[in-house]
């Protein structure tokens, strides 16, 4: 104890505990932060790519039935029907058909569709009577999809790279907690209407923290569905030898021996009739060689309320069950692989889920972006400043969206994937030339304006030759007023004030 200047003396006050991330030695800390700085940058571009694509993928239904409004809607299909269709696809696509893949109506996506050899990109619509049926046409819904999966590359080396894109978040999760020791005791603390900086990495922060538990989920799994393709071959060579088909069997069944002598159309009618009837709902069929004597097909049965509930029934051509795997006898890592898919896009719950995701995404890509807009901008308060990278990043964030919208014409017009692709590409191509020779600010505001018009430009020509206001279909009323509300947003969108964004950085104000 001391004496104070009246005598009495004085209580020294207890030392405040601190907690554990706080006890993290600062050198650790700049360690990490500067790991998280260069892998953030170093798949910056990829990783917004994949996630603003993912998150639009989310409605990959709602948008194919946006394209395909003109097409029957069907809600419940007969044994028949399906043959009808089944039958009709294959008559249209011509000798050689190696694989159909059916996928019978549900509640949120009403069609009865086949792909045929889908790598040819051979899709039909068929109506509630299996008759093949015009305006099935889903161009852009593929575009943004495949975009999501494998970057339209070959889906070996694509889906390789977007798992590493998935591995690499991860990663950039992980460091970027580890590098803000006070990144939970700040959680809910925001500077705002002060430094544009200090600002946007609060938003940055706070929005990691909170969505944490789904970006976690989100990296994970794409992660695992984009190296599934290593992931198998670790293991053939681990326990079979090298040999890929024996680990593929322990979750899928392996195919009847192959007999390549020509046959009739498979039938599939006796082989609804052997299903057991358990309460689920046929979801899909998918055929092998349906006009070979080896031919086989399999019937995934989906139940309600389970994530991983479907069975597989696999049948040789003479209706016979040679595979059957009831869900409820799957052990915990098989309903784990079983649901990775369905919890990565969220394609579980109804609509809600999605809008949920769709926001919980666009945070995600958010992260991505601002992460890199605060590098750029420690750098020039650094006096240090790159007005060439700046502007490529504002090229990137606001090429990919304007990209995006201009495939969605293209597909429309044209009702090709290759078209989205190419339109995509040129306005990607477009922004980065734009670049040379705009500021930074100037590119985001004509980015902003140009994806604004394009998207209002989709929702007209949706308009105008995908069934107009005649559209059977209600979801292409949904998805249109939503594109026009985002248009309109995006047109009219100010973002912040001058006299905020003029405010001075305090010196010591840590990022």
């Amino acid at each position: 104890m001391t004496a104070t200047p009246a005598g009495k003396p004085a209580t020294k006050k207890p030392a405040k505990k601190k907690d554990l991330m706080s006890r993290i030695p600062a050198g650790f800390v700049r360690a990490v932060l500067r790991g998280h700085s260069s892998l953030g940058l170093a798949f910056a571009a990829l990783i917004y790519l994949v996630c603003l694509s993912g998150s639009i993928a989310v409605f990959a239904h709602e948008f194919q039935r946006w394209e395909s409004a003109t097409a029957p809607q069907v809600t419940a299909v007969t044994p028949d029907a399906v043959q009808t269709a089944f039958e009709g696809a294959i008559a249209r696509s011509g000798p050689g058909v190696e694989h159909v893949y059916i996928t019978l109506p549900s509640a949120d996506f009403p069609r009865l569709l086949l792909y045929v050899d889908a790598d040819k990109d051979r899709q039909f619509l068929a109506d509630a009577g299996g008759q093949i049926a015009p305006g099935g046409e889903a161009a852009w819904t593929e575009f943004i999809t495949r975009l999501h999966i494998n970057l339209h590359l070959p889906r070996t080396w694509g889906g390789f790279l977007v798992g590493l894109i998935g591995v690499a978040l991860l990663s950039s999760l992980i460091s970027g907690i580890l590098a803000h020791p006070r990144i939970f005791r700040d959680a809910f603390h925001l500077r705002l209407g002060g430094s544009k900086r200090l600002q946007e990495a609060d938003f940055h922060n706070r929005l990691g923290v909170w969505a944490l538990p789904f970006h976690i989920l989100i990296s994970l799994t794409g992660a695992f569905l984009g190296l599934t393709t290593i992931i198998v071959g670790v293991l053939g060579m681990a326990m079979f030898n090298g040999d890929v088909n024996k680990v593929y069997a322990l979750f899928i069944p392996a195919p009847p021996v192959d007999d390549p002598r020509p046959a009739p159309v498979l039938d599939l009618r006796p082989m609804f009739a052997k299903l057991p009837d358990h309460g689920g709902r046929i979801e899909y069929v998918f055929t092998e060689h349906p006009t070979e004597m080896g031919g086989a097909a399999l019937f995934n049965v989906k139940h309600p309320n389970r994530l991983a509930g479907t069975d597989s029934y696999a049948f040789r051509r003479d209706a016979t069950i040679y595979n059957e795997k009831p869900a409820a006898a799957n052990n915990l890592g098989e309903d784990i692989l079983a649901s990775s898919g369905t919890l990565h896009f969220g394609w579980f719950g109804g609509g809600i889920v999605k809008i949920v995701y769709f926001a919980l995404g666009l945070g995600l890509t958010y992260l991505a972006a601002s992460g890199v807009n605060i590098w750029l901008a420690r750098r020039r308060d650094k006096g240090r400043p790159a007005p060439g990278w700046e502007r490529a990043w504002a090229a990137t964030v606001w090429g990919q969206p304007a990209g995006f919208a201009a495939a969605a014409i293209a597909s429309l017009a044209l009702a090709s994937t290759p078209a989205a692709i190419a339109a995509w590409l040129a306005v990607s191509l477009a922004f980065l030339l734009a670049a040379i020779r705009l500021p930074a600010a100037a590119l985001s505001r004509v980015g902003r304006l140009a994806t604004g018009a394009l998207i209002l430009a989709a929702a007209a020509t949706h308009l105008a030759l995908r069934g107009g206001i005649g559209a059977a279909d209600s979801m292409a009323w949904i998805v249109n007023a939503a594109l026009v509300a985002g248009g309109l947003f995006l047109l009219l969108w100010r973002r912040g004030s001058a006299t905020a964004a003029a405010r001075p950085e305090p010196a010591t104000a840590p990022a």
